[in-house]
């Protein structure tokens, strides 16, 4: 079913479409699973030996499968191709334009969706959102050129934040033998969208 289909007859849109619409947005972007999972292992090597890049990106496909991270993607970077097109009312075509540094809406909605994997994702993503690593940096700087990042790169940060506590707490469930059946289990009761 077209997005547009379901919008005229007023159905609720299908979250397939929904999460297809936000992973196609994010390579359009130039940012790829694997862009993510590259940050997810940066921060998560010094703490756990032998941590595989499979895991690190096997964590930042699941983030990317859940509705508030996907709603996220799709307000804020519609927000930064609209200040690409001069689309915005000023003033807030000048705050998102130029990132300015006192607006704070770009790092609200991010954070907003960092808090269903717990206090690791939220202090993680308050320090991706500082250092700007990988990716993230990529992203703010190309934003100071010709594009505009202003919420895609703290939307990044908020993904692999998110990928990272994910990926933190079934370690640890792996290390107490937990069965993967009741590591997905508790994490579908805990996680929201």
């Amino acid at each position: 079913m077209e997005l547009e289909e379901a919008v005229c007859h007023e159905k609720p849109v299908p979250c397939d479409v929904v999460e297809k619409a936000a992973r196609d947005i994010l390579k359009e972007r130039g940012v790829e699973i694997s862009d993510i999972a590259q940050i997810v292992y940066d921060m998560q090597a010094k703490y756990v030996p032998n941590l595989s890049m499979e895991d690190c990106y096997e964590s930042s496909d699941a983030v990317l499968s859940k509705r508030e991270i996907q709603h996220a993607i799709l307000v804020g970077v519609e927000l930064d191709k609209l200040a690409e097109k001069n689309m915005l009312s000023e003033p807030l075509q000048s705050l998102v334009d130029t990132d300015e540094g006192l607006f704070g809406v770009d790092e609200t909605i991010a954070l907003g969706s960092v808090f269903g994997f717990g206090s690791i994702a939220v202090t993680t993503f308050g320090f991706l959102d500082k250092e700007k690593v990988g990716i993230i940096k990529t992203l703010d700087d190309k934003g100071k050129e010709d594009e505009c990042h202003t919420f895609l790169d703290d939307l990044v940060a908020s993904i692999a934040s998110s990928a990272s506590a994910r990926l933190a707490h079934r370690l640890r469930d792996r290390e107490e033998n937990k069965r993967k059946e009741d590591i997905d289990a508790r994490e579908d009761e805990e996680l929201i969208g």
